[in-house]
């Protein structure tokens, strides 16, 4: 049998085609993935869901008249840049959960939520905010998004395999830093701090597949692919564009690889150990994958074809330096 990865971190600017690309490995036989790309069957961990249910907080904080918690309005960034510590401690509790499938059952998902968000901000050295609001703000905020909670809650038990043997987790997300920053960008900004930030036991199995955009081909598409009647969905949101410039204008994958110790890969510590994780690119800067968001039935072959060659040498990259 070929060999596949453990982890794979799918990194890049927001809209740059990395739900794509996933939604293209997801549509393939089994056997294609293991022999062209060393990826087994795929098991999802992301980011974004949590970033949404963030705001939806906001909004019910608002409605209650009481002061926003995580974003300084819909259309701004974190107030605390630290919370992109906050969204790796949750990936990394999701990665425990999922190792271990931990079951949880609450009372309440969406209190179990909130209680989530403050234990991943002290991680990330943010003193906890939601323990903070009145029982009945907390009963409040959460009955309101329980309907959301309880649906991610079902869904990360449902994706909990029989086996990981031959399995592949993905791991996605997206980090910059503000437009005219230098580099290295200052921590909590860019992907140097959130990989830094992922528990050992990620960091010793990963390696990093970037989807390679220009930060204005990233705004671009990013306007393109918003649909405002589906803020919480993975392929269609959009991102605002004080949010673009602010955390999303540049970011800091070319300075790592760069500055690794070791060619081809990019170095990071955790926990006082050095991590160096082998590092490949699928190039999009000129877009080759804005059609997958298409049912599979429309895509054009040629450009599928061009896809798969691109993923496919990427991947191997990684392989050999495994």
């Amino acid at each position: 049998m070929e060999k596949t990865f453990d982890i794979v971190l799918l990194l890049a600017l927001p809209a740059s085609g990395k739900s794509e690309v996933r939604k293209y490995l997801a549509n393939l036989p089994p056997e294609t993935l293991r022999k062209d790309f060393h990826i087994g069957e795929t098991l999802q961990l992301d980011d974004f869901p949590y970033v949404h249910i963030m705001r939806r907080i906001d909004e019910e904080l608002v409605k209650l008249g009481k002061n926003r918690m995580f974003f300084h309005s819909p259309d701004r960034p974190f107030q605390n840049p630290n919370d992109w510590g906050t969204l790796i401690h949750l990936i990394n509790e999701d990665y425990d959960d999922l190792m271990a499938k931990n079951a949880a059952k609450p009372e309440s998902s969406g209190m179990f939520l909130m209680e989530r968000f403050d234990r991943a901000g002290e991680k990330a050295k943010i003193k906890p905010r939601l323990a903070k609001l009145d029982a009945c703000a907390r009963k409040t905020v959460a009955g309101n998004i329980e309907q959301e909670s309880r649906k991610m809650l079902k869904e990360k038990h449902a994706a909990y395999p029989d086996s990981f043997e031959g399995k592949t987790i993905v791991m996605e997300f997206a980090r910059g830093g503000p437009h005219g920053s230098s580099m290295p960008l200052k921590h909590p900004f860019g992907y140097g701090y959130s990989i830094g930030e992922l528990s050992p036991e990620i960091l010793k199995k990963a390696v990093v597949l970037y989807v390679w955009v220009t930060p204005e081909e990233s705004r671009r598409k990013n306007q393109a692919r918003t649909d405002p009647n589906d803020p919480g969905s993975i392929l269609h949101h959009g991102v605002p564009i004080e949010v673009m410039m602010n955390d999303y204008g540049v970011d800091d994958m070319d300075w790592l690889e760069k500055d690794s110790r070791l060619k081809g890969t990019i170095t990071v510590t955790s926990d006082s150990k050095e991590f160096n994780l082998p590092v490949a690119r699928f190039d999009n800067r000129v877009d080759k994958t804005s059609f997958l968001r298409d049912d599979k039935d429309k895509w054009p072959q040629e450009l599928v074809s061009q896809v798969h060659t691109g993923l496919k040498t990427a991947l191997n990259k990684l392989c050999e330096a495994q």
